[in-house]
């Protein structure tokens, strides 16, 4: 029998990081989620995956907020402690919001806040956690469809996402000694409440966008899930410094 894996995912109260707990839970992974501001969500989702019979835990993070990732890091290593592990296996940097930033209209604070959570953050979480990831472990960093296509307004939160892409090849070469594998997953549109729930309250969006996908709709959560969690398994165990797009074939 394989042994129980331990799997971080930051912003896994709601939308994709809920979507991609449960689908590790349901591979058979132990859990471990971070919410910055609804602990009562992030219950209900420590809840449902005890439902499922695995472990689980939920901590604060505010991915925004670097100098709090030491103790977050102490924090983790004692969840860790109490189930008999010192290390954990899979990371999956999900945490994020949307800003629209249109040219003429963008604020220096709005680009900042982008750059800490979408990058900066995912970057210096990672070199905090590295230490605590097992030899032969795996990453998943959230990228966009916006990284490939630009949708009107998302210049700054498409550049942050490609620069994902671009830092997730690097960090695949750094671990690559310790059997580490780094990889990006870009979902295209999502019915989540992302960005106000768009993709999933709008449909006059819902149906443009359909229009504009090979697969002729929109995404769901659990999709993107189920992704996230075949490519933090040992099913994909030669596929590192990839970019994997999730979006149906939107504007291909």
């Amino acid at each position: 029998m394989m042994a129980t894996t331990i799997s971080l995912i930051t912003g896994g109260n709601r939308g994709l990081g809920r979507a991609t707990a449960l689908a590790l839970a349901a591979d058979g992974s132990d859990i471990v989620i971070t919410y910055r501001s609804n602990p009562d969500e992030a219950s209900g989702v420590v809840a449902s995956i005890e439902a499922l019979g695995r472990r689980a835990a939920a901590l604060q993070l505010d991915t925004s907020d670097v100098a709090s990732f030491e103790a977050f890091r102490a924090a983790f290593a004692a969840i860790l402690a109490g189930w008999g592990r010192d290390t954990f296996d899979n990371l999956v940097n999900n945490a994020g919001h949307a800003t629209a930033t249109r040219l003429g209209s963008t604020t220096v604070d709005e680009v900042d806040l982008l750059f800490a959570v979408h990058f900066r953050g995912p970057y210096f979480l990672t070199q905090t956690l590295a230490p605590l990831l097992a030899d032969g472990g795996s990453i998943v960093n959230l990228s966009s469809g916006l990284s490939r296509f630009a949708g009107d307004g998302w210049s700054i939160y498409g550049a942050m996402k490609g620069a994902i892409d671009t830092l997730t090849r690097y960090l695949a070469k750094e671990l690559g000694a310790r059997g580490i594998r780094v990889n990006a997953v870009a979902p295209g549109p999502i019915a989540t409440d992302f960005g106000g729930g768009t993709m999933r309250d709008n449909e006059q969006a819902r149906a443009f966008m359909s229009s504009q996908a090979a697969l002729g709709r929109v995404g769901e959560p659990g999709e993107i899930g189920d992704i996230i969690a075949t490519v933090l398994s040992d099913r994909a165990r030669w596929v590192t410094g990839q970019r994997i797009e999730a979006s149906g074939g939107t504007l291909l």
